[in-house]
């Protein structure tokens, strides 16, 4: 389809920076609405936020810290801005996580990644993502109203059922998670019937090489985004597919694990996101993932940050010796030391016992200077190891498990 979703995703850098500084000013005064982040931000106010290196300096928020609160104060924990029966939909997903959903607007912000995908209004969805309890079917559901497009909701399962749908009405895209689209693909060559799908849309999953060469063989064209239940659209592939596109709906950082620091460009790191939206405006909201900035600006002429995709888990705790280490406390060991830029704790085993490893980024030569410091953070004793700054892969990774479990 020709052109663009709306003006936003073209804008130009100056006018991205001036347009920072309002939304954020109005993301804080939402926030302040909601009473949990009314008392979590009360020594800060709105016009005190106006660009990316003040919102660092405020505390990063876990998924754990949003499912405690909302067992103290169910469904949302005072995370919302709304009542709950102000919302359209109460969404439930394992842990259990309560999300609230509308049907206006496109809320979660899924129709501009369909848009770059190329479905529009002569388009049938066939919706593969869940319906039940879990906001997936939706959130695609919504994203196709946004972009005109009709929706077959088929969920998962009965597969045979899928098929004949398929056959019969005619969808015309896929979307679900990658792998599931292979299911109903086998299952229509055991029928023997032609499927009309040109496209895919796919989030939930790694989109690995091997499946869009599949799904190109068969004529579909496959794009994949980076969505969550709590925050909507993050991110998205367009036609250039050349990392994911961050969504105009949100901001990005990249932090090193354990810590709210913003790591370099091209460094390896969590994703943390500030969502925009006023009815649930998450502030600075750690995923759990790994992703790292990409430089410049994709060729498809989106002008937005660019991401390169799910590159791991950056929740990388581990046990060793019956003691439990976190990234946020390799974090302390290296605000221990100003000259350390990087750690990495690498556990192992040696003769059936845990052995641990800590790398320190360092122009120093005296490992023992910093094995006092190690004990106190790591509560273990292990082998330091200093090693050249830059040295260290970079992978996101402060804690490498290498212990084999066969």
């Amino acid at each position: 389809m020709p052109g663009y979703y709306d003006d936003l995703e073209t804008r130009e850098p100056e006018q991205r920076v001036d347009d920072l500084a309002r939304d954020l000013g109005e993301a804080f005064a939402n926030a302040k609405r909601a009473p949990a982040l009314a008392r979590a931000l009360r020594d800060v106010e709105p016009e005190d936020i106006r660009s990316r290196e003040d919102l660092a300096r405020l505390p990063v928020m876990r998924k754990s810290e949003l499912s405690e609160a909302q067992k103290k104060k169910p469904p949302f924990g005072g995370y919302a801005t709304r009542y709950p029966h102000e919302f359209d939909h109460v969404f439930q997903s394992p842990g259990p996580i309560y999300e609230p959903g509308r049907l206006g607007d496109d809320w979660w912000r899924l129709g501009r990644f369909l848009y770059a995908a190329g479905v529009g209004s002569s388009d049938i969805l066939h919706n593969c993502f869940g319906y039940h309890l879990t906001p997936a079917g939706m959130m695609f559901e919504s994203a196709a109203r946004a972009v005109g497009a009709a929706v077959l909701p088929a969920g998962t399962g009965q597969t045979e059922m899928q098929v004949r749908a398929a056959v019969d009405i005619g969808t015309t895209c896929y979307a679900g998670t990658p792998d599931f689209l292979k299911v109903i693909i086998e299952k229509a060559d055991e029928m023997g019937e032609t499927l009309a799908l040109t496209r895919a849309v796919v989030g939930g999953g790694a989109l690995f090489p091997s499946l869009r060469a599949l799904y190109a063989e068969r004529g579909i064209d496959t794009l994949q985004c980076y969505a969550t239940a709590d925050l909507g659209s993050i991110a998205y592939e367009s036609e250039a597919r050349e990392g994911m596109i961050v969504d105009e709906g949100v901001i990005v950082e990249i932090v090193r694990p354990g810590t709210g620091d913003p790591v370099p460009e091209g460094e390896v790191g969590e994703v943390v996101v500030t969502t925009l939206n006023p009815d649930y405006p998450l502030i600075r909201f750690a995923t759990g993932d790994l992703s790292a900035v990409m430089p410049g600006i994709s060729p498809c002429g989106r002008t937005n940050m660019r991401i390169k995709g799910w590159m791991g888990r950056a929740d990388q705790t581990a046990k060793i010796k019956g003691m439990f280490v976190r990234p946020e406390q390799v974090a302390a060991l290296v605000a221990r030391h100003p000259e350390v830029s990087r750690a990495r704790v690498i556990a192992d085993r040696r003769d059936e016992m845990d052995v641990m490893v800590v790398q320190l980024e360092t122009k120093g030569e005296n490992p023992a200077l910093y094995e006092g410091s190690v004990l106190e953070a790591l509560k273990l004793r292990g082998r330091v190891e200093l090693v050249a700054p830059g040295s260290l892969p970079n992978d996101g990774k402060v804690i490498e498990d290498r212990r084999s479990y066969d």
